[in-house]
């Protein structure tokens, strides 16, 4: 491996470890993206969301060119044992001096009718759209090897690994 592509790898790194900082004092710590498979119709998006500012703020809203539909989405317990996923038409509150993390099994973006497949290693570009803040551009990396996190969510073990056609048609009678 040449000196410029060991360079280049460090730089890569670096680039998706970076917090992004808006000038609204809106921080993005450890965003990634990921389908459940390479067939998918939809992908979904994970990330750390802090509000450096005295204000409380509130994502409101997601877009990318990957997508037909770009939501906010949360999982609702049914019961029984049941979770459904749901969009979140009020957004998120990221609260003054604090977080919001998204993460599977949670909240979280949801990308619906995918326009490309993602592999490993892509990337999506999204703006973030605060009600404060305005918006915040952002890239996911493709990440396809990191494991879920349980816990924080109850006993139900739902993630997008799970999420099939069927759960796509769902989202179309919101």
């Amino acid at each position: 491996m040449s000196f410029k592509s060991i360079a280049m790898a460090a730089v890569a790194t670096i680039a998706f470890t970076t917090p992004v900082l808006a000038e609204s004092q809106i921080m993005i710590k450890d965003a990634y993206a990921r389908v459940a498979s390479k067939a998918a119709k939809t992908g979904a998006a994970f990330l750390e969301i802090h509000n450096m500012g005295d204000t409380d703020d509130r994502l409101i809203s997601v877009s990318t060119d990957i997508a037909v539909k770009n939501e906010l989405h949360t999982h609702k317990d049914m019961g029984d044992g049941v979770m459904k996923m749901m969009h979140v038409e009020e957004g998120f509150v990221i609260p003054a001096g604090g977080s919001h993390v998204l993460a599977r099994g949670g909240d979280h973006l949801m990308f619906m009718g995918l326009n490309k497949r993602l592999e490993h290693g892509d990337e999506v570009n999204a703006i973030l759209v605060f009600e404060q803040a305005g918006e915040v551009a952002l890239t996911f990396p493709v990440d396809l090897e990191r494991k879920a996190m349980h816990g924080g969510h109850g006993d139900h073990k739902m993630d997008h690994d799970k999420h099939d056609d069927k759960a796509d048609d769902d989202h179309d009678h919101h």
